[in-house]
């Protein structure tokens, strides 16, 4: 392509011959070529530039929905408008600065300088179209990783199924697939061998794979708590042996403050493996307490007195109302099942309601004359038993006597 334009270029310019032909036909290009390309050349790019811009911003606007809105502001705002501008005019200015050259050599006779430079003109033109395609590319990555962001961000403000941690997972996971893509896509402009890099990628998986077996468990464990949802942060959970509130839920851990002000961080592939009890899911929980009766006491006084007082404290929902009932026989008392909600649970409340009820039905119970008995065991021995342990005993005395008089000793 360049040798036929030098060949024209080269009949144009055949009929000057002279010395001082050539050096007025050079300057005339030098200047043509500054004027062109410093004065004409940016001008008319920044007056199709305002062009261009409108015309996409209404194609944009016709093409999309009104619920991606927020996604084309995003797009323009991250596009950088006045690194291409200056991106084009560089790139317009070294064209014609290389047609100039080509024309100037051609002049001078010294076309033959430019057919040696063609190889490497070629190369560079192939390198930097690369360098150009790659930068697009990830250029391209980033505004559409924010286009997704903003996206997946109203998605989430119109939904009460995804919450901030999900939203969070949902914008990463898409920017981390879109880098992903962008990268395999420069790697095969650069032209390198996917196939072994994905091999090699392959064994390196499988060496980290069972080098960090627990790390990689964590990791899905996080994904599978974040997508499942058991808890969320501010619930009040009991994992294992471990209870409070949920502070922060990471990829790799599960971040609590217990009751005592501790901070505790429990790794997801633990809390995957354990009993997960939310005591604030429902909105409300159930508190159950026993208290128990003497054998002589009316169950069914006591356990009207018992809901009196129970229907009476604040801290206790009445609806569902509490209700006590027989429960069972204890080894000193009858029991009684005291069963109460309270709404919402926290772990105040339970333990104000239970001290409150302790203390007024203690109050109650005492002055409806209704015993609380203390545990108590009475030993005692069969009829034979107890006589043969006399005789025993009489027999004892005598011989300690000597006199052959029995004596009773008290056992």
């Amino acid at each position: 392509m360049i040798g036929g334009l030098g060949t024209r270029i080269g009949a144009v310019l055949s009929d000057v011959s002279s010395t001082e032909g050539r050096l007025a036909a050079t300057a005339a290009i030098a200047l043509a070529t500054l004027g062109v390309g410093w004065l004409l050349l940016p001008r008319a790019v920044r007056a199709g530039e305002q062009t261009v811009t409108d015309w996409v911003g209404r194609l944009l606007d016709e093409r999309l929905s009104e619920s991606t809105e927020g996604a084309v502001e995003t797009l323009r705002e991250g596009i950088p408008a006045s690194f291409l501008l200056r991106l084009a005019v560089g790139l317009l200015q070294l064209a014609l600065f290389a047609l100039a050259g080509v024309a100037v050599l051609t002049l001078w006779g010294r076309f033959a300088l430019v057919v040696a430079v063609l190889p490497l003109v070629e190369n560079a033109a192939r390198v930097g179209g690369q360098v150009i395609a790659s930068a697009l590319l990830l250029g391209g990555a980033y505004v559409v990783s924010d286009v997704v962001e903003t996206y997946v961000g109203e998605l989430s403000a119109d939904s009460d199924r995804i919450t901030a941690h999900q939203e969070q997972l949902l914008t990463r996971l898409a920017q981390v697939g879109l880098l992903v893509l962008a990268l395999i896509t420069v790697l095969g402009i650069w032209g390198v061998n996917l196939g072994g890099l994905l091999v090699g990628a392959g064994f390196l998986g499988i060496v980290l794979g069972m080098a960090a077996r627990q790390t990689l468990g964590s990791l899905i464990a996080g994904f599978v708590l974040m997508f499942a949802r058991p808890f969320e942060i501010g619930d009040w959970v009991a994992i294992g042996d471990e209870e409070g509130f949920v502070t922060d839920i990471t990829i790799m851990n599960t971040h609590m403050r217990n009751f005592d002000g501790e901070y505790v961080v429990v790794p997801n592939d633990l809390v995957a493996n354990q009993a997960i009890t939310n005591r604030s899911r429902e909105g409300r929980l159930r508190i159950h307490m026993e208290v128990g009766i003497g054998y002589d006491d009316d169950p069914d006084e006591a356990s009207e007195i018992a809901e009196d007082v129970l229907e009476n404290i604040g801290v206790i929902a009445n609806n569902p109302q509490p209700y006590a009932i027989p429960s069972g026989f204890g080894d000193s008392a009858i029991l009684l099942d005291l069963r109460f909600w309270i709404d919402p649970p926290t772990p105040q409340a339970r333990w104000r309601s239970k001290a409150l009820a302790v203390e007024r039905i203690q109050e109650r119970f005492a002055d409806a004359g209704i015993s609380i008995p203390y545990p108590q065991r009475t030993v005692s021995y069969p009829p034979e038993k107890a006589a043969a342990d006399d005789t025993v005993e009489r027999v004892e005395q005598t011989d300690e006597n000597g006199d052959g008089r029995s004596r009773d000793r008290p056992a």
